[in-house]
């Protein structure tokens, strides 16, 4: 038997990674064993540090219907966070603390202002090619300990399913082309959904995997109707989405054509925390 998940909230901190407990949606009923996969790795909320900067990534766990666990970050990776990677922000004299992240090749600066004016700390990270969103993922990786990753397309769409997002409510969870203004907004401006997630609909269209490893944008963004953002939008990469870069060869880092276009980033097991102790828990809200 277990005990229900309570309405505290509780903080520990090791190695850059701050763990939270929250309360669980999916908590099983009193006398219920709960799934396998919890005994394994607790569903509980972290927050990955980026070493070298005052920056993190605030992840969330995240229910699938086979019980094996997902931690997806809250919101869209933001500019000052991808700056870091590509500008070496957390480097001093072209080295930082990690060499197995130095050793990974970066995305080069951009020579447009991928931001389109559209605003740049805080707001998500647009313009961004597949390569450089894997690569992200590389870095971060390499620079944490632990495995991120951009979502599997079956990944992507359970959580979009199970947002509690619909064409209707979406006017309180998304910015689409009715109430965006035509640009993108900040990160986790609009209520968080049904599992603590930000932006999955609307905002900036997400890169995915899919089955055969090629890059697809799930989610539509601010220059779609409430009707065509959501679970079901899909659109796979294509060169269209830099044809107007004047570059030979064209970038494989950035699109010309695709300012609607960013990312989230997604692990199967956070960071370890076996030797955490965690802190006094804060009082319940």
């Amino acid at each position: 038997m277990w005990v229900r998940a309570v309405s505290l909230t509780a903080f520990a901190l090791i190695a850059g990674v701050a763990w939270r407990s929250t309360p669980r949606s999916d908590a099983a009923p009193h006398g219920d064993d709960p799934p396998a996969s919890e005994t394994l790795a607790p569903r509980v909320a972290f927050t990955q540090a980026i070493a070298g900067t005052t920056l993190s990534i605030d992840f969330v766990p995240v229910t699938l219907a086979d019980g094996r666990p997902l931690w997806m970050s809250r919101t869209e990776i933001p500019w000052e966070v991808l700056d870091v990677c590509v500008y070496g922000f957390d480097q001093v004299d072209g080295k930082s603390e990690s060499v197995k992240a130095d050793a990974v090749t970066r995305p080069t600066k951009p020579y447009i202002a991928t931001d389109r004016g559209f605003g740049h700390a805080g707001w998500p990270a647009n313009s961004v090619s597949f390569k450089n969103a894997v690569t992200f993922c590389e870095w971060l990786s390499a620079k944490s300990g632990c495995a991120y990753r951009l979502p599997r397309e079956a990944e992507w769409i359970e959580a979009c399913a199970r947002s509690g997002v619909t064409v209707q409510s979406a006017p309180d969870f998304a910015w689409f082309e009715g109430n965006s203004g035509g640009t993108t907004h900040r990160v986790g401006s609009k209520r968080a959904d049904a599992q603590g997630i930000h932006d999955l609909w609307g905002n900036l269209a997400e890169w995915c995997v899919l089955p055969d490893g090629r890059g697809a944008v799930f989610g539509g963004s601010y220059r779609d109707s409430a009707a065509e953002i959501g679970c079901a939008s899909r659109h796979a990469d294509t060169p269209r989405w830099n044809q107007s870069d004047p570059q030979m060869p064209k970038s494989i880092w950035w699109l010309a054509d695709a300012g609607w276009i960013g990312f989230r980033v997604v692990c199967d097991a956070p960071p370890n925390k076996s030797a955490v102790t965690p802190s006094k828990p804060a009082a319940p809200k």
